[in-house]
């Protein structure tokens, strides 16, 4: 039995399916994990929804910014971007299952003893444990009755830095901005939500830093995506990066926690 996890999907479902075959990935006794994103950019995202929902026994996902923005726009909450190419989605039948099953998967998951998995990544002023409840948290409101009272008030970059006091839809629009959106943090603790190049092109004066830059370590390894300008380079052995831009030309990363393993499949032409 192995364990695998991918980056960002977004539509790239040809590219998943190349990766998986390579493997030899099998539905019986593998297990196969994504970062987020599985739906937006690429061409092919009913396709790839509705891979993991009808798998769902072996194929799992955390929650990325563009799934929850689907989340969204199926109820009408927001309308589709035009960058996203979601029409598929959008007039397929399963569209309302869809966001049943998306409203109910987590933003961590621990996926080993010594291995944890989101979108973003954790934000560095909490332990594990702590991203843990907080994580949980904000699973429960999704899975409420009165959902979609999140899901309106959730799009917005404030507040911008933890405070244990933060309440109702503060509290939980932080927490989903820290594991779905977040790149870069200042020192004092508060998020950047504008910044997305890379980190090697900035000032040496300039004090954004990536997240993981001022994460002091635990005893786990963190699996994240989201920061496709990384190119899988967080110069950490605890900290992997697998968005590699499948979505912009790049290639798509699948690690095998087993054995420690990465694969690569490169974009496919339109």
């Amino acid at each position: 039995m192995a364990t695998y996890a991918v980056g960002d999907i977004q539509g790239c479902y040809r590219e998943l399916m190349a990766l998986l075959e390579t493997v030899g990935f099998s539905h019986k006794t593998d297990q196969l994990w994504c970062v987020g994103d599985i739906v937006a950019r690429g061409p092919d995202s009913a396709d790839a929804i509705r891979f993991f929902y009808e798998n769902e026994h072996s194929v799992h996902t955390v929650l990325g910014n563009h799934d929850l923005n689907l989340v969204a726009v199926l109820l009408g909450h927001r309308k589709a971007k035009r960058n996203d190419k979601l029409s598929g989605i959008l007039t397929a039948s399963e569209k309302l299952d869809w966001v049943d099953w998306l409203r109910s998967q987590p933003l961590m998951q621990q996926l080993n003893p010594s291995t944890v998995i989101s979108h973003a990544g954790i934000y560095p002023w909490w332990s594990v444990e702590e991203a843990q409840t907080y994580a949980d948290e904000v699973s429960a409101v999704l899975n409420n009755n009165d959902f979609e009272d999140f899901i309106k008030s959730m799009f917005s970059n404030k507040p911008s830095k933890w405070d244990s006091s933060l309440s109702g839809f503060d509290r939980y629009r932080f927490i989903v901005n820290a594991f779905t959106r977040m790149r870069y943090c200042h020192p004092n603790a508060e998020l950047d939500l504008t910044r997305k190049d890379d980190p090697n092109q900035h000032s040496s004066q300039d004090d954004l830093q990536p997240w993981f830059n001022f994460w002091s370590g635990s005893d786990y390894r963190l699996l994240f995506g989201h920061w496709a300008a990384l190119m899988g380079n967080t110069h950490r052995q605890d900290i992997l990066a697998l968005d590699t831009g499948c979505v912009w030309g790049q290639y798509m990363t699948l690690y095998d926690l087993s054995n420690d393993k990465f694969y690569y499949q490169n974009a496919f032409s339109a």
